[in-house]
């Protein structure tokens, strides 16, 4: 086993045991069906994933593995960095105290639409990864690195952002909580505001990325914004 592959194996247990432990200890029970399932197409979408980038593009996988905010290089996305980590746990913590203290109920057909959001959220990540060797886990601009204007940046300047945006609204129904939409849509706004943030970095540090900007007129959902 390479070291990048001994890596990712590693980094993929710890956070499979994060998120069991996020999403199952607050229900109070393992009979909470509507986390299992979200861990299931959650996780087993991540593990094909990492294994593709491990096979096809192991650059970006070592990108990808550089995250957080302690990863950061600048202070205001490490901020926001830091603000999106207490949404995203609220969202994975919120269902489970749902579940717990019969909050609120959803009926079965929406917690499976809702991971089927799931799966579509993590289906558009790879389709970015796919396009773009130099998806990173931070926002920074490397030597050499090119405007991607193909693929899923011919639609939206931001494809990524616009795949953890389904993360933050169809969470909480494939988690069963009407209740978690609190920060579900807390963790969309955090992230368009990273988004604006960034591209002010890019527009300086990318060269040509100002014409593309001209060229793919919207940001995260096509006509939206």
């Amino acid at each position: 086993m390479t070291d990048l592959a001994r890596r990712t194996v590693v980094g993929f247990l710890k956070l499979t045991a994060f998120m069991v432990l996020l999403v199952m200890l607050p229900a109070g029970s393992v009979e909470f069906w509507p986390g299992w399932l979200f861990l299931a197409a959650s996780l087993g979408a991540t593990a094909a994933i990492a294994a593709w980038m491990l096979t096809h593009d192991p650059a970006l996988l070592e990108r990808r593995l550089t995250v957080g905010p302690a990863a950061e290089p600048d202070p205001v996305q490490r901020r926001i960095q830091i603000v999106a980590s207490v949404f995203g746990i609220a969202l994975m913590v919120v269902p489970g105290l749902d579940h717990r203290f019969h909050w609120s109920a959803m009926a079965p057909g929406l917690v499976v639409l809702g991971n089927l959001g799931i799966v579509a959220a993590y289906a558009l990540c790879f389709l970015v990864f796919r396009e773009n060797s130099y998806a990173a886990g931070t926002v920074a601009v490397e030597a050499a690195q090119p405007v991607i204007a193909t693929g899923p940046y011919a639609v939206v300047r931001h494809p990524m952002y616009t795949s953890a945006s389904f993360l933050g609204l169809f969470g909480p129904l494939a988690l069963g909580s009407w209740w978690a939409f609190w920060p579900g849509l807390a963790l969309v706004a955090v992230l368009a505001a990273r988004l604006v943030a960034e591209e002010r970095y890019l527009t300086v540090h990318l060269p040509g990325y100002a014409a593309y900007r001209l060229q793919v007129r919207w940001r995260l959902v096509p006509g939206l914004w």
